[in-house]
């Protein structure tokens, strides 16, 4: 979907009226502590609510199509616009993620490794999604150029200030650029804490001069860090004894929990670029994606309200991922061979 949020309702709607259809996914017992290996870490199982149904998707539920439209064949490069304030940390995080996408040598699971799932996704001719994702150029728009409070027609306003600038213009590349707005957690963006923690689309000419795929994503760290930064903050309506959050691998949880998010706009952007691709329903304002499909779950067994089998760090922190030189949580994806959701994370891997 061009958002990313907790749809949970949609979880709630599969556990209650589509159950006799999963046959894909994987039982697991919960309480099982299984020894990683290549980590020298332990799964650990996560209710952050309470015990539920586990599921991982079902292929006859999931009405995944192409629409005939590109995805992202050539090199991905990724240009960051910085809005707000940001310290030196927190870009930091954020450039190591981009940076592992595409590092074969991170230990297993890998970054790498989830966006071979990406991967898989081809466009009319059967080229198959870019493996090279590579970061870019940055702007940094440390003077809230247009506010602290943006609409989605104004973020547009954002990016092209940052194509058009006097100094140091962000490169137009409207065949392989991929642009990540990224706003600080003072910013408050439409429909930001209430519907949406990041969405994906591309600019208007009549409005940028370009058609260049784009995805925002908010720090939630001080306005809903429960709803955005789940599972690393919980929401404030749930009873106390429910309302443990995981530690977040980082130390920052607004940017830990942005990670998924950006992960999640990331793979839909290149298997969607234009909303005219890969994905499910009759709509495309409002398509179902790769990895709206997979919301909520990052590891086996997951989906409703549990996130699956993830991993203990030696300090406490909860990941399902390495990078280069950190762990990070992310969802995972749909993956239209297995007809599952899947991740490297998996414990049939």
């Amino acid at each position: 979907m061009l958002s990313s949020f907790f749809t949970i309702f949609i979880f709630i709607f599969i556990f209650l009226f589509a159950s006799p259809l999963v046959h894909a996914w994987r039982p697991w017992p919960p309480s099982s502590n299984i020894n990683n290996n290549n980590n020298n870490n332990n799964t650990s199982s996560h209710y952050p609510f309470s015990d539920s149904k586990k599921y991982e998707g079902s292929s006859e539920f999931v009405q995944l199509r192409y629409h005939m439209g590109p995805v992202l064949t050539s090199n991905i490069t990724v240009h960051i616009i910085w809005y707000g304030t940001w310290n030196r940390n927190q870009k930091k995080i954020i450039r190591d993620f981009v940076n592992s996408v595409s590092d074969t040598t991170v230990p297993h699971p890998s970054i790498s490794a989830w966006w071979r799932t990406v991967q898989l996704y081809t466009d009319q001719t059967g080229g198959n999604i870019s493996k090279s994702v590579i970061l870019g150029e940055e702007k940094n728009d440390r003077l809230y150029s247009h506010g602290k409070s943006l609409t989605r027609l104004s973020l547009q306003g954002v990016i092209k200030s940052a194509i058009t600038a006097s100094t140091r213009p962000l490169p137009i590349n409207p065949r392989s650029g991929l642009y990540l707005l990224l706003t600080a957690d003072d910013v408050y963006v439409q429909d930001f804490c209430t519907s949406v923690c990041g969405f994906h689309y591309f600019t208007f000419p009549s409005l940028v001069g370009y058609t260049l795929p784009y995805a925002w994503v908010g720090n939630s760290g001080k306005l809903c860090p429960g709803y955005c930064a789940y599972p690393f903050a919980m929401p404030v309506y749930l009873p106390p004894s429910n309302r443990k959050a995981l530690k977040s691998p980082n130390g920052d949880v607004g940017v830990d929990g942005m990670i998924s998010v950006i992960a999640h706009e990331m793979a839909e952007l290149a298997s969607n670029p234009l909303a005219n691709a890969w994905y499910a329903g009759q709509d495309p304002t409002f398509p179902v994606e790769i990895a709206d499909l997979c919301e909520g779950i990052y590891g086996t067994g997951g989906g409703g309200s549990y996130t699956g089998q993830l991993l203990d760090a030696h300090d406490g922190a909860t990941y399902n991922i390495n990078g280069i030189r950190r762990k990070f949580l992310v969802q995972w994806v749909w993956s239209h061979v297995l007809n599952y959701c899947t991740g490297p994370n998996a414990l049939d891997h």
